[in-house]
């Protein structure tokens, strides 16, 4: 039973003001709210493969308490991670790399390839499949199973 935060007199939990001096109680503190309580796993999984901005979801996704055992919405982040990692480096470093080529435009094709991997990942994490892609799936099950 908590006590007068002037007097010490016993209060309720609930009372808002002392029963003997009238002082104001300080509020206890509620519940902390998840706010990831009402995302499910699937759409957790989906939000890490938006093209350029799923890797804030990715990050936001493996840093919750919610889907920290929850291995396929692990994979799914870490991958969606790696795959904005090419995409970074199919962008600043291919791109200027392969930008004096006027007629093979290397670069752009990488980076639409990239687009459609996301669009493929999506699809399948919609469908709760954990699809490995080649190089990168490797290093996403190497991450999650590390943990």
């Amino acid at each position: 039973m908590p006590y007068c935060s002037q007097c010490g007199n016993q209060v309720g939990e609930a009372d808002a003001y002392c029963g003997r001096c009238g002082s104001r109680q300080p509020a206890a503190p509620g519940p902390q709210r998840d706010f990831l309580a009402s995302v499910s796993p699937r759409t957790a999984s989906v939000l890490c493969y938006i093209p350029l901005v799923g890797w804030i979801g990715a990050i936001v996704v493996l840093a919750a308490d919610r889907f920290r055992d929850h291995r396929t919405v692990r994979f799914h982040a870490f991958q969606g991670i790696y795959l904005f990692v090419a995409w970074l480096i199919v962008d600043h470093v291919l791109g200027p790399m392969f930008g004096f080529v006027r007629y093979f435009p290397f670069a752009a094709l990488l980076r639409l390839a990239i687009v459609g991997l996301w669009i493929f990942m999506i699809i399948k994490a919609s469908q709760e499949e954990a699809y490995s892609l080649p190089i990168i799936g490797e290093l996403a099950s190497r991450s999650v199973a590390e943990r």
